[in-house]
């Protein structure tokens, strides 16, 4: 067997691994470890291992993961996503679907401060549903828009997964967070008309709430000052030399400021407690843990697959076929929404950008090799939060579900797919016009 026929056959071996639940980390650590031994032998591995552990966790990017994870844990256990519901309730709720609308444009706010989707989902998904169930929302519509709406916490700055893309493929972290924005406010204007077409079609689905008199909305948009202050913080502090020239801390110092703020915030004008600080350290340290584990775990299968040379003859072989690039983008957009209908979004991501991201950089788009890796970036980012919402695994719906016991399965997927379509709708806009991802960066 040649070596590269061996690296398509781990691939298949490393999915078999995770269809019985094999854990994503242990799965790629363990095909890495048993490709590399077959191909070099026991001894260069045992040498391999004496350095790369601590090669892997010593970068100093990596601290920028539990820092932006305590400050979506502490956003969480905060209670500011009440007053970001309240506040876009005020100016959208008595519009027809405007609690749905509202849905989203709190899980966009939420986003800013917890770079989770799941996290924000569920967060919200305990806020908004009882208020749509209150006024006689359908089923469909109120738990499909929570779902679609908490897929904004990956894209939207700060987001754990774009920092592990940007850790894989060696770009600028505060640039992919710059890349990012256009896009996430394309997310919220597209969920928002996917809400009215829902209407259009099933007009009942969503009725208007009261108004809210004006000195209330302002006095609810008074309440949300500490997100907005930390968002602008973190973000414009690490992207200030692509926006006046000047940065003024680093993604890590960044994302410490933002874990202070969000800290000071929540025991301060949330719900936070603090003898729950030490619960919310536990949970931070364990996901933390096994990140670490899944990137150790890629780190292994990265090095199999370059002693295969499986993703170079992939590239070279893509570029031979003389396919137009915009092409071969699609087709791999296309298995990115296969793969999401039965993987989560960081596995997806650690599994595949090792292959892809190679193809990718080999083909001409009419960008520069740093312009392609952030627009690719952005792009699968899309596509993988697509998964959070496409069955059969669909784990923003499966969370939402099990906060909304009365709506079957089924319902909430029906809900979802009209924000699916609209993401696919985003998708193509940012592939026909890389401009959109790429004018804040340039």
């Amino acid at each position: 067997m040649s070596n590269v026929a061996l690296g398509v056959l781990s691939f298949g071996v490393l999915l078999g691994l995770l269809v019985i639940r094999i854990p994503i980390g242990v799965a790629m650590a363990a095909v890495g470890a048993a490709g590399f031994v077959w191909l070099s032998g026991l001894t260069p591995f045992l040498a391999y291992l004496k350095q790369t552990p601590w090669e892997v966790f010593a970068n100093y990017s990596l601290s920028v993961i539990p820092l932006f994870l305590l400050m979506g844990n502490f956003a969480a256990r905060s209670g500011l996503s009440a007053n970001l519901y309240k506040a876009a309730n005020g100016f959208l709720g008595h519009y027809k679907g405007g609690l749905a609308m509202s849905s989203v444009g709190a899980c966009a706010a939420f986003g800013t401060i917890c770079g989770s989707s799941l996290a924000t989902a569920a967060t919200m998904g305990r806020v908004a549903l009882p208020e749509m169930k209150k006024y006689g929302y359908s089923g469909a519509l109120a738990t499909g828009s929570i779902a679609a709406g908490g897929t904004l916490g990956i894209l939207i700055p700060p987001s754990v997964v774009l920092v592990i893309y940007a850790i894989l493929t060696q770009q600028n972290i505060a640039k992919m967070f710059l890349a990012a924005a256009i896009p996430a406010v394309l997310a919220v204007i597209g969920f928002m008309i996917a809400v009215r077409v829902y209407l259009a079609i099933s007009p009942e689905s969503g009725p208007p709430s009261e108004a809210i008199p004006w000195r209330e909305r302002l006095a609810r948009l008074g309440r949300v000052w500490p997100v907005v202050v930390i968002f602008l913080a973190v973000f414009v502090g690490m992207n200030g030399e692509n926006l006046f020239g000047r940065a003024l801390f680093t993604p890590t110092e960044g994302a410490a400021v933002g874990a202070f703020g969000t800290c000071l915030a929540a025991l301060t004008y949330g719900s936070l407690r603090l003898r729950e600080i030490a619960e919310v350290l536990k949970d931070t340290a364990v996901q933390t843990a096994m990140i670490f584990l899944i990137l150790l775990g890629a780190d292994f299968y990265n090095a199999f697959l370059a002693r295969t040379q499986m993703p170079m003859v992939a590239g070279d072989w893509v570029a031979g076929l003389g396919l137009a690039p915009v092409l071969v983008l699609l087709l791999i957009v296309a298995i990115y929404l296969v793969m999401g209908a039965m993987m989560d979004s960081l596995s997806m991501i650690l599994l595949t950008i090792p292959i892809f991201f190679p193809i990718v950089m080999a083909l001409d788009f009419g960008l520069t090799p740093e312009h392609t890796a952030i627009w690719f970036g952005i792009v699968v980012l899309i596509v993988v939060e697509l998964g959070l919402i496409t069955p059969p695994v669909g784990l923003n719906v499966y969370i939402i579900n099990g906060l909304a016991k009365d709506v079957p399965m089924w319902e909430t997927f029906k809900g979802a797919s009209i924000f699916l379509a609209a993401e696919i709708i985003r998708v193509g806009l940012l592939i026909a016009f890389p401009v959109l991802t790429l004018w804040l960066v340039t």
